[in-house]
């Protein structure tokens, strides 16, 4: 067997992998007597692909944590630059310290459980669903939101049944109710409508957030489950 070839091969993937081009794929060899090649070629494709996978891991931590920081960095922006106003009342001063306070307690949450999500998709961590009131959970997560429809003066129109219990993972489903509420606000004109409801219908419970906005192109409705 002639290795010139074959190590020269090997030699460009690697360098390549080194510049930080994971997609690097090296065929097997075909030609008799190159099963130590074929390992080593085997265990360098292995190890691509498995950087490919952090890699991947890491871009859409950044991506999401990006995304999703903005909301509640503007919240602790707005009530930092409140605090001095001198002409601030105690009872507003501990009021809007209050909310960074707990701003910033959400945006620790909301990063390890972006983290958890991302580590899901790459099948590392599998958590155990387990029973909640999903009609607490939809009001705690609207609420967060409630400077936003006071300010902007959107009416809000709810009808959450009561006591709906649920089998899953409460911390993830936190991030879908909230993802839906912020695009709902964000995308809805002042003065508009958003209706947000939770009945249950044949042992399943049907969570429905509408909103008066610009609604989404239906060439772009193809794609909203992609990344």
């Amino acid at each position: 067997l002639t290795v010139d070839r074959p190590v020269k091969t090997i030699t460009k993937a690697t360098k390549k992998i080194m510049k930080g081009d994971f997609s690097v794929r090296i065929k097997p060899l075909k030609a008799a007597g190159s099963e130590g090649l074929n390992q080593i070629i085997e265990a360098i494709n292995t190890m691509a692909q498995e950087l490919s996978g952090i890699e991947t891991l890491k871009t859409d931590f950044i991506s999401n944590v990006s995304h999703e920081l903005k909301t509640p960095l503007s919240i602790i922006q707005n009530y930092g630059t409140l605090l001095q106003t001198k002409e601030i009342t105690e009872e507003a001063r501990i009021e809007y310290a209050k909310r960074i306070c707990e701003t910033s307690q959400r945006m620790a949450d909301m990063v390890t459980n972006i983290l958890k999500l991302n580590k899901l998709e790459n099948q590392q961590i599998f958590p155990e669903p387990a029973e909640y009131n999903l009609s607490e959970q939809l009001c705690e997560c609207l609420l967060q939101y409630e400077h936003i429809w006071e300010g902007a003066a959107i009416e809000l129109e709810t009808d959450i049944e009561e006591d709906v219990k649920v089998n899953a993972i409460e911390e993830l489903l936190s991030l879908v109710w909230c993802n839906l509420f912020s695009n709902a606000f964000k995308f809805t004109e002042p003065g508009g409508l958003i209706k947000i409801s939770l009945k249950t219908i044949a042992n399943k419970a049907i969570v429905s957030v509408q909103d008066s906005g610009c609604g989404i192109a239906p060439d772009a409705l193809e794609h909203i489950f992609d990344k």
